[in-house]
């Protein structure tokens, strides 16, 4: 073993049993134990002298304690208790070695350390790893209960109950699987408790209290080391955050800070050094133990390496075999007799208790393959009970008496299976598999009525949806007085012909009056609840409702034909109806109405909605309160339960209601206003005469006007080319234009556009290309236009003569010849003047 100051460890107490105070103050300082507060672990390890103790400490939390060098001897290594700390553990993990039980170098009798050091360990420690070899489980000296069973009472008696976990570590496992070696264990450990003599205030405490119980197994080391190591590698993660919740030492209680450990652990080993009642007797049968153990032993090995019973373990693994019972009864009791004959000169106290240790030992060897032929008896039968019970269902035969005779054929049956898989040396009760079979067929009978009834009430309940929802729906758009009277008749004839269908249903069932009544309660509810439901969701669309009946009614005559406003109708009458029959609709969608208590919601919203506003007042101190009835979250009379619509909602949705219809009673007012109108299109008598007296001269002028236009207009057209007439006359045609006055506003157009043609010289520009022609004509397009609004104005300036038929400089030509080759016309009399240059004026006539 390394020095102490390497792998942070020291001897807490010598082989004679001194505590070395000084190296646990300097152990404590070096690990900074001080610090941890209660966040720290402390394990230890106890078991035989040689088993392998520091090497699984080692190699499961990195220490390194000196281990036993099998080629030196097998001897004593650990002397005393030996401490440190687990390497890369969270949280801190104090590791404590004890020196093995059993060993040479102390004697026989000098036991006395052993359960000093086991007791200190129990006291200290929050887990105890006990180390035991496998061959060892069954027996009384080397499995340790005698050294337990000591501790165990002088426990009691010293300390405070402190709850450990004991981890008991099978080393070197055999083919005997775990299941089969923990009961053992644990049998025993609940052996020792009971028998330990407690102090009155444990009396009736259970282990449980004190102690944990684990079991874990790991392979030889030597034989098996890669798995060995594997093995210890799972069992180190478990010590991982150990003091955890759910971890090996999470419910550990009474824990000492981690700054008093010191003080604790000496004051608890000054305690058991004090006490005189951990004194065993001497083994004064030593001999006739470890012979009797080897004989049984060898009868174990004997009976394991049975042909017969090895075919018989596997032969169960898959199917009961039968006569099971009777051939294993043969082979126990040859493997007992054999060993009562080889151990018959030993002590017979200790030859019967190791004969019952092998017959127990055999039996729970046995119990697995019992347990497996009474499993595949009781699922067989339970099996077997289901087909039949399902033929017998499907026959049409009654539940409840398909179910009794059911059961009572295959628990007939299953009592015989059971009669013949007993033991006779084992005297196991076969009771409890037999009352879980008759659970298990109860619960698959419970399971299956609860499916069939909830598939009856299934079928009950969507009946009565689609009898209820249909007809619901109806009543609903109706909206009257007998709405909800109708409703309650429907829902109870709807209901009494569900629930007779369903009592004819369930007879075959016998069930009981409670039962069936609250079947039929729920079938009840069921009904209510869709009604219920389907009010709601009406009511959540009560707006539309409202303004389809609102349309329905304002925009329809009595025949359902659509209105025309001719102005003869009185449509406030005809608002007020088409609104007090929606408000109809919304009261009776404000609360569900299945008890027929009277409650006063129609006339709460016809006062306040439709009625005068003449609301109750309160006078206080000369302030004025109108009481609105509106304002509230409920109504008088109905529950909350109840209220689909509360009457401040209401008020809102009146609101939004008149909102929204407002706008089709003013188009229909409008649409009267336009109607009457249409009937009266002249003005009023004294208008027409005020414009015939006030407008003459002004339409004298117009004549006047129009005459000289359409003059003018005829002369330029006897002058004007056919084509562009034709063209012209085309267009009018094409778009129907038959006012005269199109025909001068074309021809005004025609002018302007040629002018700015011939002004702006455009098929000379483009003479030399698209590109270069259409740059030259942005150019000049804004000054041309500018230049012909300017001569336009100059002209309009021009004083006129009398005569605008005649130029007084050249009073022989006439208005014709003034229109030039190229279409314009230049003339200072006329309203109308296009002046050009003279330029302008020749290069046209030459293009002409």
């Amino acid at each position: 073993m390394g020095t102490p100051s390497e792998c942070c460890s020291t001897q807490l107490i010598d082989g004679d049993g001194g505590f070395n105070v000084t190296g646990l103050e300097n152990f404590i300082k070096e690990v900074q134990l001080k610090e941890c507060g209660l966040s720290y672990a402390v394990v230890s390890i106890m078991g035989p002298q040689s088993s392998g103790k520091s090497t699984l400490l080692n190699n499961l939390f990195g220490t390194n304690f000196r281990e036993m060098d099998a080629f030196r001897g097998r001897s004593q290594t650990t002397k005393g208790v030996w401490m440190a700390i687990g390497a890369g553990i969270e949280p801190l993990t104090i590791v404590m070695d004890l020196e093995g039980t059993d060993g040479r170098e102390r004697g026989e009798d000098d036991t006395a350390f052993e359960k000093q050091s086991a007791l200190f360990a129990l006291a200290v420690s929050d887990i105890v790893l006990i180390n035991m070899w496998c061959h060892d489980i069954g027996r009384e000296q080397a499995a340790n209960k005698p050294l337990l069973k000591t501790v165990f009472q002088v426990m009691m008696r010293l300390f405070s109950p402190r709850k450990t976990t004991l981890i008991f570590v099978i080393r070197d496992k055999t083919r005997t699987p775990l299941e089969a070696l923990e009961p053992v264990l644990r049998e025993d450990v609940q052996k020792i408790w009971d028998s330990v003599p407690k102090p009155e205030a444990h009396k009736e405490t259970p282990l449980s209290e004190f102690f944990n119980i684990e079991v874990v197994a790991l392979s030889s080391f030597e034989e098996k080391e890669e798995q060995f190591k594997e093995q210890v590698a799972s069992l180190r993660a478990r010590f991982f955050y150990s003091i955890a919740p759910g971890g090996l030492a999470g419910d550990r209680r009474g824990v000492v800070p981690a700054s008093g450990f010191s003080f604790s652990a000496q004051q608890i080993w000054k305690v058991i050094k004090e006490n005189k009642d951990l004194d065993l007797p001497a083994h004064k049968v030593m001999v006739a133990t470890v012979r009797c153990d080897e004989i049984a032993n060898e009868k174990f090995s004997d009976f394991t390496a049975n042909k017969e019973w090895c075919q018989i373990e596997e032969a169960v693994q898959s199917e009961p075999v039968p006569g099971f019972g009777q051939k294993l009864s043969v082979i126990l009791e040859a493997c007992l007799a054999g060993y009562e004959s080889e151990a018959t000169y030993f002590d017979e106290k200790v030859r019967t208790s190791k004969g019952k240790q092998l017959e127990e030992k055999l039996l729970q060897l046995v119990l697995p393959a019992f347990q497996s032929v009474m499993g595949h008896l009781r699922s067989g039968t339970l099996e077997k009970f289901k087909e039949t019970f399902d033929k017998a269902l499907s026959g049409g035969e009654g539940f409840s008496s398909a179910a009794r005779e059911c059961t009572k054929l295959y628990m007939a049956q299953f009592e015989e299976g059971c009669t013949d898989a007993v033991i006779e040396q084992a005297k196991w009760d076969t009771s409890k598999v037999k009352e879980k079979l008759k659970r298990d067929i109860d619960a698959h009978i419970a399971v299956l009525r609860e499916a069939k009834l909830s598939e009856l009430s299934k079928v009950c309940e969507t009946k009565l949806d689609e009898s209820l929802s249909g007809s619901l729906e109806a009543l609903l758009d109706e909206a009257n007085d007998q709405t909800w009277p109708a409703i309650r008749k429907l829902i109870q004839c709807e209901t009494e012909y569900a629930v007779s269908e369903f009592s004819s249903a369930v007879s075959g069932f016998e069930l009981d009056e409670q039962t069936k009544e609250k079947m039929i309660g729920h079938l009840r509810n069921h009904a209510r609840g869709v009604i219920e439901a389907k009010v709601k969701q009406e009511a959540g669309r009560v707006l539309s409702r409202m303004k389809d009946r609102f349309e329905t009614l304002f925009s329809r005559d009595a025949d359902s034909m659509p209105r025309i406003w001719t102005g003869k109708e009185d449509i406030h009458t005809i608002t007020k109806t088409a609104r007090s029959a929606s408000l109809k609709l919304l009261s009776t969608m404000a609360a569900v109405r299945l008890d027929s208590e009277p409650d006063n919601i129609e006339k709460s919203l016809s006062i306040a909605l439709l009625g005068p506003k003449s609301n109750s007042t309160i006078t206080d101190r000369s302030i004025t309160y109108r009481a609105d009835p509106l304002a509230s979250s409920t109504w008088e009379k109905v529950p909350s339960s109840k209220t689909l619509i509360t009457p401040i909602q209401c008020k809102n949705l009146w609101r939004q209601f008149k909102s929204e219809t407002e706008y089709s009673v003013a188009q229909a007012m409008a649409a009267q206003e336009a109607a009457r109108r249409s009937n009266n299109w002249l003005p009023p008598p004294w208008a027409i005469l005020a414009l015939v007296v006030l407008g003459f001269n002004e339409f004298m002028t117009l004549l006047r006007f129009l005459q000289i236009e359409c003059s003018l207009c005829f002369q330029m057209l006897s002058r004007f080319d056919t084509y562009y007439c034709g063209i012209i006359f085309t267009f009018l045609h094409m778009f129907e234009c038959r006012n005269p006055l199109y025909l001068g506003v074309i021809f005004v157009g025609y002018l302007v556009i040629k002018a700015v043609w011939m002004q702006l010289d455009i098929s000379g520009e483009f003479r030399h290309g698209a590109l270069p022609g259409i740059i030259s004509l942005s150019n000049k397009f804004l000054p041309t236009i500018m230049s012909l609004l300017k001569k336009l104005a100059e002209a309009g300036e021009a004083p006129q003569t009398n005569n605008p038929y005649r130029n007084p400089a050249d009073g022989s030509k006439s208005f014709g010849s003034s229109v030039s080759a190229n279409g314009s016309m230049s003339s200072t009399s006329s309203s109308v003047v296009f002046p050009e240059d003279t330029a302008n004026h020749s290069n046209s006539s030459k293009e002409d």
